[in-house]
């Protein structure tokens, strides 16, 4: 086990440093390139920061108001009549819009139950089988201004469904719940 933490700890460093190897070699002058790049990913920014405080916005509110809350206790009975957790429901719903605003639940969801709970475990799962959609799609359609997005939604939300689903058995299966 300790030689796969040796190489995950390795693994940032020895990426960045090839990349740095093979753009010397091919004679890139990498800090120039870096720093245009820079430039661009700034420009990018100031172009999408509308849509992200927007999103920040509503979500606030979302949350400020109790709306999530009454959308949660709605859920619960059903959550519960299918085996899914209540308390994972607030995530469930989040996740999907934003990741500061999951991340939040996240961490009180460790204070309330603990990162080594069932729920702790689910939660920590469940942020790595989903995505934030509308954000990806608001930010990312917008700085290529796609229109039209087609199944887009509707394959993203499926899969996020699918890794809230996944998260719950994986954590049953691997730990015994």
């Amino acid at each position: 086990m300790k030689w796969v933490l040796f190489i995950s700890d390795l693994m940032i460093p020895l990426v960045f440093f090839s990349i740095l190897l093979y753009g010397l070699l091919q004679g890139v002058r990498v800090f120039d390139v870096f720093v245009k790049g820079a430039g661009e990913g700034f420009e990018t920014i100031l172009h999408i920061m509308p849509t992200i405080i927007g999103l920040m916005v509503a979500i606030g509110m979302f949350r400020a108001s109790g709306a999530l809350e009454l959308v949660t206790r709605c859920l619960a009975p059903f959550a519960k009549a299918v085996g899914f957790p209540p308390p994972l429901l607030p995530l469930a719903l989040m996740r999907s819009i934003s990741s500061s605003a999951a991340n939040g639940l996240v961490f009180d969801l460790f204070k309330t139950y603990g990162p080594d709970s069932f729920i702790g475990r689910s939660v920590s799962v469940m942020m790595g089988c989903t995505e934030t959609i509308f954000y990806t799609l608001s930010v990312y359609f917008m700085t290529v201004d796609i229109k039209k997005t087609r199944y887009t939604l509707a394959g993203a939300l499926l899969a996020n469904v699918a890794g809230i689903i996944a998260s719950i058995s994986i954590t049953r299966w691997i730990f015994g719940y």
